[in-house]
């Protein structure tokens, strides 16, 4: 675990690390990012496009004959350029482009709003990290807990919305990360100053550098050990779990210590 990137020495290193542990003292609710920050996304997906797919073949089989996968991305990316004012909705990218491709193939558009609940049941079927919901359990003790995401889960359906008190997503804010609208709704539904928020989340960019320049503190959940990039201000903590993120807040990892072992 480390506590923003350390640099300069001695005094200097030891006066800027105590500075962050007082930022994060004065923290009262954690949000976090959702995919690739609870569970590995890029596996679930795949499988779920996979039981669209199926789907698709056994009650549309002109679709997929004519259609793949990868053409129903791109699609999808285009319709995103054609409407950029809706472009942060995956959930309405994903079903107007279905409707697209079912009238294309002559089927009526209703189609599209059925193999969309195939393909969100099954993007809703996942386990997150083991480390989760321990981790969130114990943090709920001290802080309030949030969600704060681009994607379109659904906490109840993963079994996961009895931990947070509040759960936000583009969709339904308008925008998505890292606008700074995004962060501004988050802090005005849990009624707090932006200070007052620690963003955990897995991606520097949207997750982490847009946080703080909102007004967040910030935290870098690294399982996948990548190296932070060296334009962007540091995070408050870095860890690579949300286990050793609980261990950080609760004083366990020892005030000694600036890396995660």
């Amino acid at each position: 675990m480390a506590f923003g990137a350390p640099s300069g020495a001695g005094g200097r290193m030891r006066c800027g690390f105590a500075h962050r542990l007082l930022m994060l003292e004065n923290v009262r609710a954690i949000a976090f990012d959702l995919d690739n920050t609870l569970w590995d996304v890029e596996p679930v997906i795949a499988r779920a496009e996979r039981r669209l797919l199926e789907w698709l073949r056994e009650h549309c089989p002109r679709i997929p004959e004519r259609i793949s996968i990868e053409d129903m991305r791109a699609a999808r990316e285009r319709l995103a350029r054609e409407e950029p004012e809706r472009a942060h909705d995956l959930t309405y990218l994903r079903t107007e482009a279905l409707a697209r491709h079912a009238r294309e193939c002559g089927y009526g558009a209703e189609v599209a709003e059925r193999a969309f609940q195939i393909f969100f049941s099954a993007r809703n079927e996942l386990e997150p990290f083991r480390d989760v919901r321990p981790a969130l359990a114990r943090l709920r003790a001290r802080y309030t807990l949030a969600t704060l995401s681009n994607g379109n889960a659904d906490l109840a359906l993963i079994g996961l919305a009895d931990l947070f008190a509040l759960s936000l997503n583009a969709r339904q804010i308008g925008f998505a990360k890292p606008h700074p609208a995004c962060f501004e709704r988050l802090a005005r539904d849990l009624r707090l100053e932006p200070r007052a928020i620690l963003y955990a989340g897995d991606d520097p960019c949207i997750d982490v550098e847009a946080a703080r320049a909102a007004g967040l503190r910030t935290a870098w959940i690294n399982r996948r050990r990548a190296h932070w990039p060296g334009e962007l201000a540091s995070p408050d903590i870095i860890v690579t779990s949300c286990a050793s993120l609980a261990d950080a807040l609760h004083g366990r990892a020892g005030l000694a210590s600036h890396r995660e072992r």
